[in-house]
C-alpha cells in the first residue's frame, strides 16, 4: 500500500465505525495519532530504503535536519539513540516472583527486560506472566490431554518462581543505531509499549518507549499549519494569503474563507503531499 493509499484508507477509517455506522464527530485523539503514525512509519520506510545512514554516533536530529537543508537534500533518519530512555530498568535472573512484582510497580511499567550478571538481554518478564502464575495457583484448573499446546506451555511457565523461569523468551530487541522506522515497525509486529535496547553484545544500554517513537514520527499540528501558510500560500498563492484561513486537528486540515476557483484544486494537492496531513477538508468559498 502507497503513502497515499494509506492515508486515504486512514481518512475513511475515521469517519466509519467498525460496525459500518459512523463515526462520532469527536473521535478520541488516540484513533488519529496511530493512523498518522502508520502513515509515517511507511513514508519514512519508503524513504530509509532509497538511502539507509551507517549506525554510527552522529549530530543531533535538529543539526542534521540543518545540515541536510543546507545541502538541498532530506533529513537523515532519527536513531533509536535519539529516543531512547537511559539507563533502562531491569530485573535479574534469579529474581523472585514478588520481587518482580514490586519492581513493576516501583517504575509504573507493564514488564522488564531480564538481565544476566553482565546486563546481557535474556527475555523479558510482564504483569501477563505474573497474572498467569497467580492464576495457576489460585485454581484447581489443569491443561486436559487434549488442551492447546500454548496452554500447556503456559501453564508450565507460570509454575517458575524466578525472572529467568517466569520470562519470555527471545526478547524483542532493537540497536542503538537502528532508525526509528525501524524500532516502530517492531513494535506494530510484536504489539509491545516498550523494547528493550542493547549494543551489540546484547548488553542492555537503554529503553525506547511506543510513545517516543510515536511522537518522533508524527509532526505536530502546529508544524504543518506553519508549512501550509509560509511555503504554500505565501510563496504559491500570495493573492489568497490574507483570504484563506487553516486549521490543523490531528492531521486533518480545514480549510476556509475565499480563493479563486481555478487554483482550489492546485492548493489541495499541494497540502495532500505534506508529510503527516491525513485528510483535506475544503470549507474554501470560490471566488
Amino acid at each position: 500500500m502507497t503513502e497515499r493509499e494509506m492515508s486515504s484508507t486512514g481518512a475513511e477509517a475515521r469517519r466509519v465505525a467498525p460496525d459500518g455506522t459512523p463515526a462520532p464527530p469527536d473521535e478520541p485523539r488516540r484513533e488519529d495519532l496511530l493512523l498518522r503514525y502508520a502513515g509515517a512509519v511507511a513514508s519514512v520506510s519508503a524513504k530509509e530504503a532509497a538511502a539507509r545512514r551507517p549506525a554510527a554516533t552522529g549530530p543531533a536530529p535538529a543539526e542534521r535536519a540543518d545540515e541536510a537543508a543546507a545541502a538541498g537534500g532530506e533529513p537523515e533518519p532519527l536513531l533509536v539513540r535519539e529516543v531512547m530512555d537511559v539507563p533502562a530498568p531491569s530485573v535479574r535472573a534469579d529474581v523472585p516472583f514478588m520481587d518482580i512484582a514490586r519492581s513493576l510497580t516501583r517504575e509504573h511499567v507493564g514488564a522488564l527486560p531480564v538481565v544476566d550478571a553482565e546486563d546481557r538481554v535474556l527475555g523479558v518478564v510482564s504483569e501477563s506472566d505474573l497474572l498467569a502464575k497467580a492464576a495457576v495457583e489460585a485454581t484447581e484448573h489443569r491443561p486436559g490431554p487434549l488442551g492447546r499446546l500454548r496452554e500447556r506451555r503456559l501453564h508450565d511457565k507460570a509454575r517458575g518462581e524466578t525472572a529467568e523461569e517466569l520470562m519470555t523468551t527471545p526478547a524483542v530487541t532493537v540497536y542503538p543505531g537502528q532508525t526509528v522506522a525501524e524500532a516502530a515497525w517492531l513494535v506494530a509486529l510484536s504489539r509491545l509499549k516498550r523494547l528493550p535496547v542493547t549494543d551489540h553484545d546484547g548488553r542492555l544500554v537503554g529503553v525506547v518507549h511506543r510513545n517516543a517513537l510515536l511522537n518522533a514520527l508524527i509532526r505536530d499540528d502546529d508544524d504543518i499549519r506553519e508549512e501550509i501558510e509560509s511555503r504554500i500560500l505565501a510563496k504559491l498563492f500570495p493573492a489568497a494569503r490574507s483570504t484563506v484561513e487553516v486549521a490543523v486537528r490531528n492531521g486533518v486540515v480545514d480549510l476556509s474563507g475565499r480563493m479563486a476557483e481555478a487554483d482550489v484544486p492546485r492548493l489541495l494537492a499541494q497540502i495532500k503531499d505534506i508529510d503527516d496531513v491525513t485528510d483535506v477538508i475544503d470549507h474554501l468559498g470560490r471566488a
